[in-house]
């Protein structure tokens, strides 16, 4: 996180424990009222234990230890987590490149809008 590796005069671990575990109240406070009827697989306890779990890792993330040791109820989460993305502003992302915008004539990339759908 650009957080441990650039800014200087960092929080105390107290600090930021504090903002995190308010934040989790105040998620946790939004799925118990968005989640109201329990859905196949998921509800509003296994959402909250979900959401410990996520403030679990940023807290070890920037610095601190774990608070709830949740453990990660949404085994499918695991294939789309946090860990191993790309952070948009420090690489180029590929993915947004549409298919058909950039073209290829003789080598070169040209702007095309010649496709049909």
């Amino acid at each position: 996180l650009l957080y441990t590796e650039y800014i200087k005069d960092k929080l105390s671990e107290e600090h930021v424990r504090d903002i995190i575990l308010n934040a989790v109240e105040i998620e946790k406070e939004f799925v118990t009222d968005a989640l109201p009827v329990d859905l196949i697989g998921m509800n509003a306890v296994l959402m909250a234990q979900y959401i410990e779990f996520v403030a679990d890792r940023l807290l070890v993330a920037l610095g601190g230890s774990k608070y709830y040791n949740a453990i990660n109820p949404f085994d499918f989460m695991e294939m789309i987590s946090l860990q191993g993305k790309t952070n948009f502003f420090e690489k180029r992302v590929a993915e947004y490149q549409k298919a058909g915008v950039m073209g290829e004539k003789d080598g070169n990339h040209t702007f095309s809008l010649e496709e049909d759908f």
